[in-house]
């Protein structure tokens, strides 16, 4: 992985995804950010990325959250993946910490995205 991060935002959300965006540039203003708006959209992004961190929303249409990071995680084992859910069901939580990912609930704000950089950078 380079110095200059590159960061996947999924989200059918299009105001979530710019609030994501807009506060990590905030931060990071040299990383390199790319957007999808649904589980299918990133599975035809990423094709010729490389991608070292993804913030991914539990409740889209087609494909869910979990179910993305499961099919992205073989192609991407040295990227950290977060879940952005308002969904506070402890099943989802669990599920999440057995595969490695950190859950950060929704609303996007301040502190969301200060829990989301202290694990990409951890």
């Amino acid at each position: 992985m380079s110095d200059i991060k590159k960061i996947m935002i999924v989200d059918d959300s299009r105001v979530s995804r710019m609030m994501i965006k807009a506060n990590l540039l905030a931060k990071h203003p040299d990383w390199q950010i790319f957007e999808a708006q649904d589980g299918q959209d990133t599975l035809t992004k990423i094709a010729n990325l490389d991608v070292d961190y993804f913030t991914v929303d539990l409740n889209m249409p087609g494909i869910d959250g979990l179910s993305l990071i499961e099919q992205l995680k073989p192609q991407f084992p040295a990227s950290k993946f977060v879940l952005l859910t308002a969904n506070i069901q402890q099943a989802t939580h669990d599920k999440a910490e057995a595969l490695c990912i950190k859950c950060v609930n929704k609303p996007i704000t301040e502190t969301s995205i200060s829990t989301i950089l202290d694990f990409f950078h951890a």
